[in-house]
């Protein structure tokens, strides 16, 4: 069998096949190529082919989400070579979560994945998360940046909560702050005091590169 390539691995993410993904992963990882060769010409090769084509409504929500879990499948294997020695190296981590109220998590979880798969450790909250419970998270994670998700014009404003409770707790000037969702705008974001916003995941991949000075 010939060596598989970074192409075939892009492709077999587009695909959304998650068997092929696992075999071409190993493939490469057994020829002694780089994991975050793998995870950049590959893995995140194909999923930046998804953004666009979603974008473009020419792919819809559930093929980019088994695209999705057969970029994961993939992540899993380097995993489990970073454990037996393969450095996967660390970006800053990143506390997310959909604001109290809130129960959307399809774009939110597009973002971790994303940032999981370009050297970020995500703690996800999950949805309809407290203002004590981001406050607590980005003490004990030690976080460099906190997301905040928002899919209602009744729950955006929550995130202004949680910017003032940082502040109060002596946090702000410690943590990045980056907001999405659908009503949330660059507008919005500034007038509540955050470092930056995204309109989607990949734009939220390169803003807290940015922040972080990567």
């Amino acid at each position: 069998m010939k060596m598989a390539n970074f192409e075939e691995l892009a492709q077999a993410v587009l695909d959304g096949d998650e068997t092929k993904v696992v075999e071409i992963t190993k493939s490469l990882l057994s020829s002694g190529v780089d994991p975050m060769e793998v995870i950049n010409k590959g893995l995140m090769a194909g999923m930046d082919k998804v953004g666009v084509l979603f974008k473009n409504n020419e792919m819809f929500v559930p093929e980019v989400l088994m695209s999705a879990d057969a970029m994961k499948a993939g992540m899993e294997v380097i995993k489990e070579a970073a454990q037996q020695g393969a450095e996967v190296p660390s970006l800053g981590t990143v506390v997310m979560g959909t604001v109290e109220g809130d129960l959307h998590d399809i774009g939110k979880n597009l973002v971790n994945m994303m940032l999981e798969t370009n050297g970020f450790k995500v703690h996800d909250l999950g949805v309809d998360v407290k203002t004590d419970q981001f406050i607590e998270a980005v003490k004990q994670h030690q976080a460099n940046i906190l997301g905040m998700s928002a899919l209602l014009t009744t729950t955006m404003l929550n995130m202004k909560t949680v910017i003032d409770a940082l502040a109060a707790a002596g946090l702000r000037d410690k943590v990045k702050v980056v907001v999405g969702g659908a009503p949330i705008s660059q507008k919005f974001a500034d007038e509540i005091g955050a470092d930056g916003y995204a309109p989607d995941a990949g734009a939220a991949v390169e803003l807290c590169k940015r922040l972080l000075g990567k």
